[in-house]
């Protein structure tokens, strides 16, 4: 497997099953190894200030969201709208549902932690890394030194819609366990985030829950993005039984279009009275990602639409964990927004705007913007 300048030749993994791909053994450590393609970190003193607000620093920490799950490596081509055959190269781009938003909220100004595992290998250290670069706590981090970083090769169509081939045979975060959770950084945090590839298999379909449990019991709310990925699952039966297994436990609930006409079996995901069938009777806030669109929001009390930025889509990799981090960050300062619909709406045109804004560069982390980017976007469109 030759990595050349962040590009990956699809011709030297070609003739090889998933389970063959190999990685020479780690010679560094994860403290001196640096990634290339990590991002300069910009740093504002923004912490404790929600959005809106006029950036004026505050000294108080933001309070914690935690994130749970998978992070992996990305492939993306470096020519779009071809099949996974037809691409000539790949850019190597860090990913991962909860690592993306983890970072999306660091990147904000927000306080984060990433809990989840790696290989023992030199992708899993990169991550690392990248997560040490974005000042994301990776206390929770864990590796494995039997099995590989998951990889996925994700197909760009014309439009910039993306189709997954995963590597996973089990990769390490298949294989985190309960008694390799750091439950002490659980229980610190303001809210407490995870996607459903995690409650696929065991181990860590176990490890989910008991996370998820040590959560609750403390207090920390719970926030679920679904992050449907059918390859994964053994039947589509399978998917909807797994994702709906802990959708009463979520107090938000962040869903797509395509993830309603699936959960509800082909059911029309524009009709509210469809989508109020997925809200339970502890739900504070369910969120429906309606891409370019926009969103839209349900509480008990209130509901609504919020417009999108219109961009022009170079890679959609990762605008949904960029918008599930802009909402988050706004919440873990202020959870009261949820029950105030003109603050609520302010924090999803952030929200909105930092999903737009990801889609404009190839790959998830790589491309999730800083606070300032948001701000200085919302100033020039027209909502």
């Amino acid at each position: 497997m030759a990595l050349h300048c962040g590009v990956f030749s699809f011709r030297s993994v070609a003739s090889h099953p998933p389970s063959s791909v190999m990685l020479s053994q780690p010679t560094v450590k994860a403290s001196t190894f640096s990634s290339p393609l990590a991002p300069p970190i910009v740093k504002f003193n923004v912490r404790g200030k929600a959005f809106p607000g006029d950036g004026t620093p505050e000294t108080k920490e933001s309070p914690l969201v935690v994130c749970f799950g998978e992070m992996l490596i990305d492939f993306v081509p470096t020519v779009s709208g071809l099949s996974l055959a037809e691409a000539p190269a790949f850019k190597k781009a860090p990913g991962g549902a909860p690592a993306n938003v983890a970072v999306g909220i660091s990147r904000l100004g927000g306080s984060s932690a990433f809990i989840g595992k790696v290989g023992e290998d030199e992708f899993g250290y990169m991550l690392v890394d990248i997560l040490k670069e974005n000042n994301v706590n990776h206390e929770g981090m864990r590796f494995d030194p039997g099995a590989r970083t998951a990889l996925a090769f994700v197909t760009l169509r014309s439009d910039g819609e993306r189709e997954f081939m995963f590597y996973r045979n089990p990769s390490a975060d298949m294989l985190l366990q309960e008694d390799e959770l750091d439950l002490d950084l659980i229980r610190k945090a303001k809210i407490f985030h995870y996607g459903s590839i995690s409650l696929i298999t065991e181990p860590c379909k176990s490890a989910h829950i008991a996370a998820a449990k040590a959560a609750k019991d403390a207090g920390v709310v719970l926030s679920y993005d679904p992050n449907l990925r059918l390859p994964l699952w053994p039947s589509e039966d399978s998917a909807r039984e797994g994702i709906l297994s802990i959708w009463e436990t979520a107090d938000i609930i962040k869903v797509s279009e395509e993830e309603i006409s699936f959960l509800t079996k082909g059911e029309d995901p524009y009709d509210d009275a469809v989508v109020r069938k997925l809200f339970h009777e502890n739900l504070k806030l369910l969120l429906v990602t309606e891409g370019a669109e926009g969103c839209r929001y349900y509480t008990k009390e209130f509901s609504g639409r919020v417009k999108g930025l219109k961009v022009d889509a170079v890679d959609t990799t990762g605008a949904g964990d960029a918008f599930v981090a802009g909402i988050l960050s706004q919440l873990a300062v202020n959870l009261s927004l949820i029950q105030k619909e003109e603050e609520l709406r302010d924090s999803l045109k952030f929200a909105n705007v930092c999903g737009a804004l990801t889609v404009t560069e190839r790959g998830a982390i790589p491309a999730l913007p800083t606070k300032k980017a948001v701000l200085d976007a919302m100033l020039k469109p027209v909502f």
